[in-house]
């Protein structure tokens, strides 16, 4: 392992060289930049393709083409570039090609700002495009946690030929922390009897929507689905086995609800939280095991509670649902501690 100092973007963007990445194309945009400017002079290090592409609706098909040779590929965006992608998403998705998508969010729709938020969750979670598929999608909390899902990320796309999403927010993307990162490891392009290589004797293979030829492709598609939500679900829990009130925050809001959870039981209150690393598919199973439960407490850097319908489906519905919110600015813990009481008391209205 080598152990560096490094923001959070460029932490992600050695990580996929590390993982064996040899191709990325994107275009530049904040807060997210500097993994494009990382990898610009990383990747051919390595014998690895960057281009910084004249779009993201560019970068995003060229992501598809060399997925398609097998090699590990990677894009990355933010808040109006990320919706540029949804399309080429949707096509990479309907010929199940292995890759990264990079969102390190930014505050609000349209145009958007360059402050913290998390409000691209319906969107990355429930998927922009169109069409009957899902990307896995990770959600660190920190820069370690960013490098180390890098890497699963490739893994977990290939086993399931799937694109795979790194959620990522402006406060991870930014900030610098110590962060170990493995070896390189070299990623054989050929071993997958699926790519269109063009070497030697193999078969040709043909890259395209497999609806269009493939038997029983909805039973197949469903499937597919399903194993992942049965077998890739990944989470944290907090002082979970005794809590009347359990928040569920992801990414940087987690940070500071663990905080939140800490102060209010030094007050008596019986708090807990479970912090979903999977946001697709969803920690449902993290649900499951609690018991005397009042509420749950949704936390997220959005003015929307987004992740709050996830929440209550996990839950079946069984006990109310609030929603803590912002947006442009982090939180301070003495915010959200004064919104758990105010639940608490009774003060506070369900946001399902």
């Amino acid at each position: 392992m080598d152990k560096q100092l490094m923001k959070g973007n460029e932490a992600i963007a050695e990580a996929a060289v590390r993982a064996g990445c040899k191709f990325f194309a994107g275009y530049p945009i904040t807060p997210q930049s500097e993994i494009l400017e990382y990898l610009s002079w990383r990747m051919p290090e390595e014998d690895g393709v960057f281009i910084q592409s004249e779009s993201e609706l560019a970068g995003i098909s060229m992501v598809y083409g060399a997925a398609a040779t097998g090699f590990r590929t990677m894009t990355s965006s933010s808040g109006p570039g990320y919706s540029l992608l949804q399309e080429g998403i949707s096509y990479i998705a309907s010929a199940e090609l292995p890759c990264l998508l990079v969102n390190v969010m930014r505050y609000g729709s349209g145009l958007g700002d360059i402050f913290v938020g998390q409000s691209d969750y319906w969107q990355t979670v429930k998927n922009g495009g169109h069409g009957d598929y899902r990307s896995i999608v990770y959600a660190p909390a920190s820069v370690q946690e960013a490098a180390d899902l890098v890497r699963l990320g490739f893994d977990k796309a290939e086993e399931y030929r799937n694109p795979v999403t790194l959620l990522s927010d402006a406060s991870i993307g930014q900030m610098m922390e110590p962060v170990d990162l493995p070896k390189i490891i070299d990623h054989d392009p050929d071993k997958y009897d699926w790519t269109a290589s063009g070497k030697g004797e193999r078969k040709f293979n043909r890259i395209t929507s497999n609806m269009y030829y493939m038997d029983n492709f909805d039973e197949y598609i469903s499937k597919k689905y399903k194993t992942i939500e049965e077998n890739e679900q990944l989470w944290e829990e907090f002082h979970t086995e005794d809590a009347e009130y359990v928040l569920v925050a992801y990414g940087i809001s987690s940070r500071i609800s663990i905080e939140a959870v800490e102060a209010v039981r030094k007050k008596g209150i019986k708090a807990g939280l479970i912090r979903p690393i999977s946001l697709y598919p969803f920690p449902v199973k993290a649900f499951e095991g609690l018991k005397d439960v009042k509420g749950l407490i949704s936390v997220e850097m959005t003015k929307l509670s987004q992740m709050a319908e996830d929440v209550a489906l996990a839950s079946r519905m069984k006990v109310p649902v609030y929603g803590i919110t912002g947006g442009t600015e982090l939180y301070e813990v003495e915010d959200v501690v004064e919104s758990i009481l105010e639940i608490v008391d009774g003060k506070a209205k369900e946001v399902i």
